[in-house]
């Protein structure tokens, strides 16, 4: 039986060559395919790899998909899980295996990735207004039945641009009314009543279907549980009334979407309460910092801290970097910065120290500022660091993280690297 081409498209990932392009892999790995590489199951600390060199814990990836997995299932709560975090496909099909209904994403190039590797469902949490991608995007749903694309809507002008440049288009575009979070906030549709005025434009406009409404709890200004609870209500009630209304006229379902990484527990509850309408509701989640999660902002924000008893999401980053300078008993430099780390929430923490195959708590060291390509090391003038030891280092935000590297080994508790997952950004 011929593989789908999506599948296709994933298996050729095995067979791009190993050479300068990606960080951290083994010099002497130059010329071999990924998957010949992945096949020697090579140890992270003793086989070949160069710092700096950032791995995924392969036990704690199937954790956290498991985990939002039983976590939608058990709430009632179809999930597209964000893209935009990891832009790998392999992870993508990964998450679609655990039970994703879809990849949700944010501008045309990232669909334009999802679609090569075979993604048969899209959520555009963004509104889509380039002719061009409006134009490419029409001829994916021509070509391919299967596949099923929405977007955002939030502006009378928006809509006008996309029926223009829609014209002639095989199959209208699905779009969802975006609510805005409030004043202040990013996009969106302000008040109720404007968000009439745009459905109204998308029902004149032959081109589009209107399917749903959506929005982003964490936008909310000064969100709490108590404001983040009172939008998502207005969430569903202006769906109440758009179905009420008969908006959704000629659908088999009304899409009502949410869900950051930061508020999953609200949405649950919210959408728990959605009334009765007229056609089956997809209740949409969109949370994707889960599949790394990490060790700073949202291992201090996620729902789980909210709901223990529903599980925990474990960070499943690690940088690794070698200590290249210690010019006094108070100061290190490792040799990984910027280019390597995320930094725009938090600096990386220093979580373990490697010296002679022997891995132990980084013990008095402190992260307290990154250069270009270095990290700047606080020490205890008891810490034990040398130059030459490996340091690993706790990572903040998964967006800014997968980011930084192509081609990210998968590696095994005890160093084992069993696959590579390659991102494209």
């Amino acid at each position: 039986m011929a593989l789908d081409p999506g599948t296709e498209a994933l298996a050729r990932l095995a067979e791009e060559r190993v050479d300068h392009r990606f960080k951290g892999l083994p010099p002497d790995a130059d010329g071999l395919t990924v998957g010949e590489l992945a096949a020697q199951r090579r140890n992270l600390f003793t086989g070949g790899f160069s710092t700096p060199v950032l791995a995924l814990s392969a036990e704690r990836l199937d954790h956290n998909l498991r985990l939002m997995e039983t976590y939608a299932t058990r709430h009632g709560l179809a999930f597209a899980p964000h893209g935009k975090t990891s832009m790998a496909p392999r992870l993508f099909r990964r998450q679609i295996e655990h039970g994703a209904w879809g990849i949700t994403l944010a501008v045309p190039h990232q669909v334009r990735v999802a679609r090569a590797y075979g993604v048969r469902r899209v959520f555009l949490a963004n509104e889509l207004v380039d002719p061009a991608a409006l134009r490419w995007t029409a001829a994916e749903l021509a070509v391919d039945p299967g596949f099923s694309f929405v977007c955002y809507v939030d502006s009378v002008r928006g809509v006008e641009l996309m029926d223009a440049a829609l014209r002639g288009a095989a199959r209208p575009l699905d779009v969802v009314v975006e609510l805005a979070a409030g004043e202040g906030a990013r996009t969106g549709v302000r008040t109720e009543e404007e968000c009439a005025a745009v459905a109204d434009a998308v029902a004149a406009a032959p081109t589009l279907r209107l399917v749903g409404v959506a929005g982003y709890e964490g936008e909310v200004p000064g969100a709490d549980p108590e404001r983040v609870h009172a939008w998502l209500r207005r969430l569903v009630a202006l769906a109440v009334d758009f179905d009420k209304a008969g908006r959704f006229a000629g659908v088999d379902e009304i899409i009502v979407s949410a869900g950051g990484s930061a508020w999953f527990d609200a949405v649950a509850d919210v959408f728990a309460g959605i009334p009765e309408l007229s056609l089956p509701v997809l209740k949409l989640l969109r949370s994707g910092a889960y599949v790394s999660h990490d060790d700073g902002h949202y291992r201090r924000i996620t729902p789980f801290n909210r709901v223990p008893g529903e599980g925990a999401l474990e960070p499943a980053f690690r940088l690794w970097a070698q200590v290249v300078s210690r010019p006094s008993a108070e100061q290190a430099f490792v040799n990984a910065g910027k280019r390597d780390a995320a930094y725009d929430l938090d600096l990386p923490f220093a979580q373990a120290v490697r010296r002679d195959g022997v891995e132990r708590v980084a013990a008095g060291i402190e992260v307290s500022a990154l250069s270009d390509q270095h990290a700047w090391l606080r020490t205890a003038l008891d810490a034990d660091l040398e130059v030459g030891d490996w340091v690993g280092l706790g990572l903040s935000h998964p967006c800014t993280s997968f980011d930084k590297w192509q081609l990210i080994p998968l590696a095994e508790a005890d160093g084992t690297v069993v696959d590579y997952i390659r991102t494209f950004f």
